[in-house]
């Protein structure tokens, strides 16, 4: 195991009725003017976002809004957003929603009290000082209640970047699975592969002797695998939908990949395909997981087979381990057809003619390679990609 650091702030507030709290927690976090941003639709019609501001009118909390939050946010809406904070003197950014309204309320509170073009942050310029966010979740997926990350689309060009800041962590979290149970049976599906793909990134490492955060994986991996069709063939199913939201904050907020070397390079060719085609990150992960899977899998047999024992309850071959492992993917395979996940590009009409394009487009040059389990060159992520055609 390495020397790590952990720091993990956010207060989380988990159960029914809670999003009823959320102006209490603004005040008790110092917030005196909010920006709530949300997406479209449900979000309004189930009435929640009028429980979010009459708890904030209920502490005399004024606040402006920014709705239109999208799948794969964009960097036109952070502008706008970081425009209307400054001109309010909001100090406080709540989204109501999924992943992508906490992303983008990030990059907002990121860009607010930067000088330049909030860009400059997804291209490598630290964050110094950020408005705190607190979040109200909507469905389990990204993590990033709980987490330092945020991924934005840039329309100039459609790139769709990451980045991550201790100050992006949410001061506080409302976590109530109840407002997942009207999620559609496939956006139930894709926030199920996103927590799992959160998990894999960690689980596949170099870096021995890391039993802990192996087991921790493992179970948040199995949760999701017996949870996942139970929400999906009863979306009222409370005590699956709120294994599951926990299962999300649990995957991304490190408390998995401590101590060990993460890959992430599975994650970085997905935002190209969904950058691209505009395809639910989920199901652009069930796509390229497998298929790196197959690709770096004779790097380190042995862990692909513990994958296979341990989650999918594989037997092991113990003359020939390899069998065990290309069985694990088997598994894996069904189990995302299973819950109607797409194992192709050609399920999202994702074409062959493209991939020099999502080749290019995640910029490696020179000697620089992508990910850390196995480190990939150019050849390495096109032969990834023809993979999963």
């Amino acid at each position: 195991m390495e020397n790590f650091t952990f720091y993990s702030p956010t207060y989380f507030v988990f159960g029914k009725g809670t999003e009823s709290e959320a102006g209490e927690y603004v005040k008790k976090f110092g917030g005196t003017k909010v920006l709530l941003h949300y997406g479209e639709g449900s979000v309004i019609r189930s009435g929640l976002l009028d429980r979010v501001k009459n708890s904030l009118q209920a502490q005399n909390i004024p606040y402006v809004e920014l709705g239109g939050a999208k799948p794969n946010p964009r960097s036109g809406l952070v502008y706008e957003g970081i425009e209307l904070c400054r001109r309010e003197n909001v100090d406080f950014i709540l989204p109501v929603g999924g992943g992508s309204a906490i992303d983008s309320a990030k990059a907002i509170a990121a860009g607010v009290p930067y000088s330049g073009d909030f860009w400059d942050l997804f291209k490598g310029k630290p964050v110094e000082k950020a408005l705190p966010v607190g979040t109200v979740l909507t469905i389990a997926a990204a993590g990033s209640e709980g987490s330092e990350n945020t991924v934005i689309t840039q329309e100039n060009g459609m790139l769709k970047r990451g980045m991550g800041s201790e100050l992006l962590r949410p001061v506080f979290s409302i976590l109530n699975p109840e407002l997942t149970c009207t999620l559609p049976p496939y956006q139930t599906a894709c926030g199920a592969v996103d927590i799992m793909a959160h998990v894999f990134e960690r689980y596949f490492t170099n870096t021995t002797e890391v039993e802990v955060t192996d087991r921790l994986c493992e179970a948040v991996l199995l949760t999701i695998i017996k949870e996942t069709p139970k929400a999906i063939a009863d979306a009222s199913d409370y005590d699956a939908r709120a294994n599951i939201m926990w299962a999300g904050m649990v995957a991304h907020n490190n408390i998995c990949g401590v101590g060990r070397r993460q890959d992430w390079s599975s994650h970085a060719m997905e935002h190209e395909l969904s950058g691209l085609y505009d395809v639910a990150h989920g199901a652009g992960l069930a796509i390229m997981f497998p298929a790196w899977m197959k690709y770096v899998m004779q790097h380190d047999i042995n862990r692909f087979a513990q994958l296979a024992v341990r989650v999918w309850g594989c037997s092991m071959n113990e003359t020939n381990p390899e069998e065990t492992a290309k069985e694990g993917i088997k598994c894996l395979e069904k189990f995302l057809k299973q819950i109607g996940m797409p194992l192709t590009f050609a399920e999202i009409s994702a074409k062959e003619e493209d991939i020099p394009y999502l080749v290019k487009n995640i910029g490696l040059a020179g000697q620089r390679t992508l990910g850390a389990f196995v480190k990939l060159e150019e050849k390495d992520i096109e032969a990834i990609y023809r993979l999963a055609l």
